[in-house]
């Protein structure tokens, strides 16, 4: 029997994210507290951009961004947050969205399953991803929760369970 297997990954719906920019920018138009403040959510390439004329006003519409993200069903863990800096009149926080698993997570997962997992489960680094196998999926299904259960720095999803 061949073994069963799952990929771990760490990836952000990209229509998602944009809905998500896209509510808190209205809402960050349409509410009084923001109004004459020069606040402003838009992407800029890669990052959504946050303006505000104070860096409290900037945090702030941070706040009203990150909401939008959980209400969409994004994890915070998958955003990089820069802090607020002056740029002009203006503050200005830019917000980066993580994909993929950097090497230090990949190995601390790696090193998890080696350690914590049932002995028949195996992991290999391939390149932003995990790939997991196993004879058992049973043992799979435990790996997954064992993992849903660690606090981690990144968003885990699993993938390609078969």
């Amino acid at each position: 029997m061949a073994d069963a297997t799952f990929d771990i990954v760490s990836k952000v719906d990209k229509m998602e994210a944009d809905n998500a920019v896209n509510q808190a920018r209205k809402e960050v138009e349409q509410r009084y507290d923001f109004k004459n403040v020069g606040a402003s959510v838009e992407w800029s390439g890669e990052k959504v951009l946050l303006k505000a004329n104070t860096e409290e006003r900037v945090k702030a519409v941070l706040e009203v961004l990150e909401s939008k993200f959980i209400k969409r069903g994004i994890t915070l863990r998958s955003l990089d947050e820069g802090e607020p800096f002056a740029s002009g009149k203006e503050f200005r926080i830019e917000v980066g969205l993580k994909n993929g698993i950097d090497s230090d997570n990949a190995k601390k997962i790696s090193k998890i399953i080696r350690d914590e997992a049932p002995k028949s489960v195996k992991s290999q680094i391939q390149g932003d991803e995990l790939r997991v196998s196993s004879k058992s999926r049973d043992d799979l299904q435990a790996t997954m929760a064992l993992l849903k259960g660690k606090d981690l720095d990144v968003a885990l999803q699993f993938v390609n369970f078969r």
